[in-house]
């Protein structure tokens, strides 16, 4: 069994029942979910051994979020306990032509206050095969950054793959900050992992020919953006996914992946949207599962897609699918007939 180990924020996710703007609500739904959390729990669901680290309160609030974790078996004995707060993010969900939109009150949560003193990593991944975090993770400041750095020192010392989803988050950094913290983490990333628009915003490297507010994509375009970054940063290999907006309710949704020498493009899904949020770190641990699993390039990011694609018809920020429903829809029985 694989051991994949995740490194970032789990945060309490606060969101107003079904389509319900903020100033209509009265009341709001409390779950937890972060980037490289979501990821964890997909590959547990795959029957992966995954692990989570963080920093977290040592309060109820805390306890929830770990709780949370451990349901779906996440190995979370390496979660450290300290801090004041569980950092809060805010899920207005949009609909038609709506979007959705999110609120942070993740100051001072208690990752954002870790040090480097709190994680010993040359522990943390004994046994592990595998490292992820995201670019969320760093841009929570640079005391964290220092951590991410350190982590992945340690993987690379230690013959660990790494990968990183580049998950630019404007309200967090500034792309200046983002390119010189990111510039100096990727290089030793081996699976670099981004969307339509995350290339540019970090690296200022840019499809041609592609309007993601109108859904048009360029395959071309994208193939050079991979390119790029594979030959910058020396990653073995580069995923982006290929999300074409038709409204907040339905996407068309796809990826491709860049192995260093040839580009791979799985099937285009048309998705009616339950909740997007998450659907990026599906596809992370999609594609973290089938590479772990020997799955060809192409096998690879057809399976990666296709776990992506169920995300977005699942409540919350965790992708609670098999790897048997991923198969079966990676082998085209996408017709959503009851199972019986």
């Amino acid at each position: 069994m694989a051991r994949v180990v995740t490194f970032g924020e789990i945060m309490l996710r606060l969101a107003p029942e079904g389509y319900l703007r903020f100033i209509q609500a009265d009341k709001f739904c409390a779950t937890f979910g972060g980037g490289e959390a979501n990821v964890a729990v997909s590959l547990a669901n795959f029957g992966f051994d995954a692990a989570f680290v963080t920093k977290l309160p040592d309060n109820p609030i805390g306890q929830a979020a770990v709780n949370s974790l451990r349901r779906f078996g996440v190995d979370t004995k390496n979660i450290v306990r300290g801090g004041k707060r569980v950092g809060i993010y805010f899920l207005e969900k949009g609909a038609s032509q709506r979007p959705s939109k999110v609120v942070y009150d993740r100051a001072g949560s208690a990752i954002a206050e870790a040090t480097t003193s709190d994680f010993n990593w040359e522990e943390i991944l004994k046994g592990a095969d595998w490292f992820h975090f995201t670019g969320i993770t760093p841009a929570l400041g640079q005391n964290v950054a220092d951590i991410c750095l350190e982590a992945c020192k340690a993987a690379k010392n230690m013959g660990i793959k790494i990968s990183c989803d580049l998950n630019y988050r404007k309200n967090l950094w500034t792309r200046q900050e983002a390119n010189r913290v990111m510039s100096e983490l990727i290089k030793y990333v081996d699976v670099c992992i981004a969307n339509e628009e995350d290339a540019y915003d970090v690296f200022g490297i840019k499809a041609e020919n592609t309007d993601v507010t109108k859904g048009k994509l360029n395959h071309d375009g994208y193939r050079d953006v991979a390119r790029q970054i594979a030959e910058r940063f020396g990653c073995s290999h580069v995923a982006i996914t290929l999300r074409g907006s038709i409204s907040a309710s339905d996407n068309n949704w796809s990826a491709m992946l860049y192995d260093g020498k040839d580009c791979y493009f799985a099937r285009s899904y048309a998705v009616h949207i339950v909740d997007r949020v998450g659907g990026g770190d599906s596809f992370g641990a999609g594609l973290i599962y089938s590479l772990l699993s020997n799955y060809s390039p192409a096998e690879a990011i057809e399976f990666a897609t296709a776990a992506s694609c169920l995300k977005h018809s699942i409540e919350g920020d965790f992708n609670l699918v098999s790897v048997s429903e991923v198969k079966a829809l990676a082998g085209g029985d996408g017709s959503g007939r009851v199972q019986r």
